[in-house]
């Protein structure tokens, strides 16, 4: 008889560790809340537009390759991927400037904004690609159970190179000096959740993913990614059952029996899963501190409330009745103070006073996400997790802050042209995701909060209990996802 591994949470992480389990001969069951896969890469339509709830880039496609291959398949069998030109634009004070997607091209503009930038890009780069090639071969595929995973010769005598020891912002300025530079250089670790001052300088790997390995659009939308890994799932055996809220899970002499659902049905009847092994994909927070009996838990309340989060957000899904001229796909907003907005974040989190903000136009690539003749757009402000006060006039006024700006950089009517607006935020995260603190991205990577020193993967209490997911090992973002997921299995597999 196969043995039985019951998931919790069918986002990216579930996903995977689903089918790499089914892939091993197990019997898999996922228990999802809502009434599709994906978790923060779900969907919804409206008034004819299509839009995707969470993740809007796509980034190192190569793990994405890696991941299908795993099973036979090619991303190409899924979805089309199309390469974004320029990459993104960021809009300074002084006004907008695109990335292009070509290096060189790329270095043709570093050189115009600070002289003899252009030699020390292919400098930070090259050291960024071995950060890239160690960082995702090998670091990130450790499970984090002790230090001795990384008694590796090759990381031994990288050591230094990787720069562990070193923030981000150091590093960077040690090549570039002007401001405009210096942030198009950060933004990328802000996907990691943390201030640069406080992410390791491995991270510049992130800007290697950024400006080598290019930014990507699956035609029809992101949620093609959820969409592909749920039918390969399928095909590969696993059970997903949708509408299924998770209520507690069976714990006896230290072994996890069964997980308890309800199956979201008018009665909402209590079902029982019998399993061998349970992975807890969704937030790892809510699985140890809401599902466990208080004896079984590896944490306490006051360390998650140690716990540096990753961000936050407040989100705008908007359709407007007319296209935007002279619109990229992606576009970030740092045309007012970086460094104050940082600091509501992490150093004084409060409510930002005047924020960056990031804007998706998929429907400049894609005519299929709107009505002919209409944009679609996606606004995202990060902010502190764990607010409170999180109202629907709050979210208005920063509707009216950011949008205004957005007008006045485009130099285009936008607030008249709405004509479908749905909000999204804090209490969102908490209400359909269980997100600690209402996170957004899970923890961030701190240096403290890195590989042997995040949240384990096995629950220390419960023989047959374990983790995946943005709040565990890798970390957060949709590749370390797909790989957390791979690597839960792999230490699945060599104990039961």
């Amino acid at each position: 008889m196969k043995k039985k591994a019951v998931i919790i949470g069918s986002g990216f992480a579930g996903m995977s560790a689903a089918s790499f389990m089914a892939k091993a001969g197990w019997d898999v069951t996922v228990l999802e809340k809502q009434s599709m896969a994906g978790g923060r890469g779900r969907k919804f339509s409206a008034e004819g537009f299509q839009f995707d709830m969470g993740p809007s880039w796509y980034w190192m496609p190569d793990i994405f390759d890696r991941y299908f291959a795993c099973f036979n398949k090619k991303v190409s069998d899924y979805y089309h991927l199309q390469r974004l030109d320029p990459s993104y634009r960021v809009y300074y004070p002084d006004g907008p400037i695109d990335i292009p997607a070509d290096y060189n091209q790329l270095k043709i503009l570093f050189e115009s904004i600070e002289p003899g930038s252009a030699v020390q890009l292919d400098a930070f780069m090259k050291e960024a690609a071995y950060k890239y090639e160690v960082g995702i071969q090998k670091l990130v595929h450790k499970p984090g159970r002790s230090v001795t995973e990384f008694l590796d010769i090759d990381l031994a005598k990288g050591l230094f190179k990787l720069d562990v020891f070193t923030s981000m912002k150091k590093h960077i300025s040690k090549f570039f000096r002007n401001p405009k530079l210096v942030q198009l250089m950060e933004f990328p670790v802000l996907f990691l959740g943390a201030l640069p001052g406080n992410i390791p300088a491995l991270y510049s790997l992130m800007n290697y993913a950024d400006v080598k390995l290019g930014t990507w659009y699956p035609m029809g939308g992101m949620y093609h990614i959820a969409e592909a890994m749920h039918s390969l799932a399928v095909e590969l055996g696993v059970d997903f059952r949708f509408g299924h809220a998770v209520t507690s899970i069976t714990v006896e002499s230290g072994v996890a029996k069964n997980v308890v659902a309800e199956d979201g049905s008018a009665n909402g009847e209590i079902k029982y899963f019998e399993a061998d092994v349970v992975i807890g994909g969704a937030d790892y927070h809510f699985v140890e501190q809401q599902l466990l009996p208080k004896a079984y838990r590896t944490y306490s309340e006051a360390y998650w409330n140690k716990r540096v989060m990753a961000p936050s957000c407040l989100l705008f899904y908007v359709g407007l009745n007319k296209k935007i001229k002279n619109l990229t796909h992606h576009s970030l907003f740092f045309d007012v103070d970086f460094d104050k907005h940082g600091k509501e974040i992490y150093d004084e989190p409060q409510w930002p006073a005047e924020p960056l903000f990031y804007v998706g136009a998929p429907s400049v690539t894609d005519s299929s996400v709107a009505p002919e003749g209409c944009e679609n757009l996606f606004l995202l402000v990060p902010v502190a997790a764990g607010l409170t006060g999180d109202t629907e006039e709050l979210r208005q006024q920063y509707f009216e802050k950011i949008v205004k700006r957005l007008e006045w950089q485009t130099g285009q009517e936008i607030a008249s042209a709405v004509i479908y607006k749905r909000t999204y935020a804090v209490s969102d995260f908490v209400t359909d995701y269980n997100a600690f603190k209402g996170n957004a991205y899970g923890l961030a990577n701190t240096l403290m909060q890195t590989a042997i020193l995040k949240p384990k993967m096995k629950s220390k209490k419960v023989n047959n209990l374990y983790y995946t997911g943005q709040l565990t090992i890798p970390g957060p973002g949709v590749p370390p996802s797909l790989i957390s997921g791979e690597v839960v299995s792999k230490e699945i597999l060599k104990f039961h």
